[in-house]
């Protein structure tokens, strides 16, 4: 049986990539942490897709893979950046390029209304809103590493930007057949006083 256990974050920090330890509640671990979190929220997102959603979910998939890339290379300390791998542990410009497309694919079904969408369409949908939202929260943590000058390259910024604006455009896309809710507003009763 192997042990996952080690003891060694029992006092409260955790350890990086390439070494050295840092709490548990610093700025790179919770942002780390926050993109486990939208991971395994597109993960709940992936498991709804039914069989004619097998496209989406394969994006969704590559997306979460390319979440372990950024928090691979949050998990590691400024001073070891140059030990890591584009693509592998490392964001790259070529990979925050490669967005623009997957989000342009799923626009193209979408008719956006010019009010702001009230997420909950249907089951799916809903989850991806809640992912979206996880990973704008994990921008706003790369915000405060870069601030705090600790952040060794910017493209994981930009990364995370397109990302939320991705599953944003699959959010909308997995609410195709619902219209209504592109209005904004509640259909029923609109016109009570």
């Amino acid at each position: 049986m192997v042990k996952i256990y080690t003891k060694k974050g029992d006092d409260g920090t955790t350890g990086l990539w390439y070494g050295g330890r840092v709490e548990k509640s610093g700025l790179r671990t919770d942002a780390y942490g926050t993109l486990d979190e939208a991971c395994s929220a597109l993960g709940v997102a992936r498991a709804m897709c039914d069989d004619s959603q097998e496209e989406l979910a394969a994006d969704i998939l590559a997306l979460q893979n390319e979440l372990f890339v950024a928090g691979a290379e949050l998990a590691t300390a400024p001073e070891a950046a140059g030990r890591l791998e584009d693509g592998i542990s490392r964001i790259t410009a070529g990979m925050v390029d490669a967005l623009d497309p997957e989000i342009d694919k799923y626009m193209a079904h979408v008719n956006l209304p010019p009010k702001f969408v009230i997420p909950g369409g249907n089951r799916l949908s809903a989850q991806l809103d809640v992912a979206r939202t996880i990973v704008r929260r994990a921008e706003r943590a790369v915000v405060r590493i870069q601030l705090a000058d600790e952040l060794a390259s910017t493209e994981i910024l930009r990364f995370l930007n397109r990302a939320s604006d991705l599953v944003f455009s699959m959010a909308r896309y997995a609410d195709v057949d619902f219209p209504d809710l592109f209005e904004g507003r509640r259909k029923s009763g609109e016109d009570e006083e």
